[in-house]
């Protein structure tokens, strides 16, 4: 039986004629064309003045960090279960990292744990929109202002998602997107930077060229900085998905409704929130299950596998990890994350990918309510 896969693209006729247009004339003095016009599509999409089309998420972390000048001697809060892309460019910068708690609702930073692990040396916060849900946008802002904390918004799970009427990646001083190919809006491998503010915009311009100032056309570097770009196979490749981004949001909330759907009834077990005032574009549908359960992820995602099903884990928390587990920030995490690892254990994100069909999607459910049936 052919296997269901976990995530993937949903690629049309626009993003091949778009692609192929790209790599047939965007050059020479076309070269930026397709930068250009993705670039102030994806502003405008999303809400702000400046994006800044990168070769991916943690790359935009990065120039973020640093155009805001956090460096030696300064702390970064984010969120302890998420990704590790969320967190690495922290130490690029040499700055320390802190893992917060998450919520238990929607799996992202607690606005309580983050006002709780704020000290003198907190310059920035990194709150992590996880698997397309959003945090309590307005306490968290809140916080950050009363502290003078800078915001870098993690939306890069959460293309398409909302707080209040606003977008995901809008929320912060700086937004951050990922367009893996795993992603609802993807270029294969990319991201984007979005912001409001002109002056992070020029230092962004600058870092990302090696420390060439925009315009400049003699080579004469400013400084020693990174190389950070999109092609312009991919920014044609990520215009086209996102002149079809609704379409994409669609798909992806109509599959949760058949999980929804499938999965109604199952005692014990939950699915990515919507809190009031939110909309979820649902990048991983992910299940959750009470203690009550004798099941850890490995277990449900080994199952799963040997039905010809991929899954994946719910995150484990960054402090547990092997790349962190010996900092005295990671033990004391440890101590203070009750959620975070409450939680993990015993969630996994479930097939997403964008060219499911209801049929699959009825046929993982099948498996997996067999599962439970079997530990209860």
């Amino acid at each position: 039986m052919e296997r269901i896969p976990v995530a993937g693209p949903w690629i049309s006729a626009k993003e091949i004629a778009y692609v192929t247009d790209a790599v047939t004339n965007a050059w020479y003095d076309q070269a930026g064309f397709y930068h250009q016009r993705f670039e102030r599509a994806f502003a405008e999409y999303v809400g702000m003045r400046h994006a800044v089309a990168l070769p991916s998420c943690t790359s935009a972390i990065h120039l973020a960090l640093c155009a805001l000048d956090v460096g030696r001697g300064d702390e970064v809060i984010v969120p302890d279960v998420t990704w590790i892309a969320s967190a690495a460019p922290i130490n690029y910068v040499g700055a320390t990292t802190v893992f917060a708690d998450i919520d238990p609702r929607t799996w992202c930073l607690s606005a309580e744990a983050f006002e709780q692990c704020i000290t003198p040396r907190t310059k920035a916060v990194i709150p992590v929109d996880l698997y397309g849900s959003v945090p309590d946008w307005s306490a968290i802002r809140r916080i950050a202002g009363r502290h003078g904390i800078a915001v870098i918004e993690d939306a890069a799970e959460a293309v398409g998602s909302e707080y209040r009427g606003h977008k995901a990646g809008s929320l912060g001083d700086v937004g951050v997107f990922s367009f893996h190919g795993s992603k609802t809006l993807t270029t294969g491998e990319g991201g984007m930077l979005v912001t409001d503010r002109d002056d992070l915009l020029a230092r962004v311009l600058t870092l990302r060229d090696h420390g060439r100032p925009p315009g400049d056309k003699l080579f004469f570097n400013t400084e020693v900085a990174y190389k950070y770009k999109m092609s312009a196979l991919q920014a044609a490749l990520g215009l086209a998905q996102l002149e079809r981004v609704e379409e994409l949001i669609t798909r992806k909330r109509e599959i949760f409704a058949w999980y929804q759907e499938e999965l109604d009834g199952v005692s014990g077990v939950v699915l990515n929130a919507e809190p009031a005032g939110t909309l979820n574009s649902y990048w991983m549908i992910t299940a959750m299950w009470e203690e009550r359960f004798d099941l850890r992820k490995e277990q449900v995602m080994e199952r799963l596998s040997a039905s010809g099903i991929d899954s994946r884990p719910f995150f484990y928390p960054l402090s547990s990890l092997p790349a962190y587990e010996n900092l005295p920030q990671a033990v004391a995490a440890r101590a203070r994350n009750a959620v975070g690892y409450s939680i993990s254990p015993r969630a996994v994100n479930l097939p997403s990918a964008l060219c499911l069909t209801r049929e699959q999607v009825r046929r993982v459910c099948v498996e997996f309510k067999a599962l439970f049936r079997s530990a209860s």
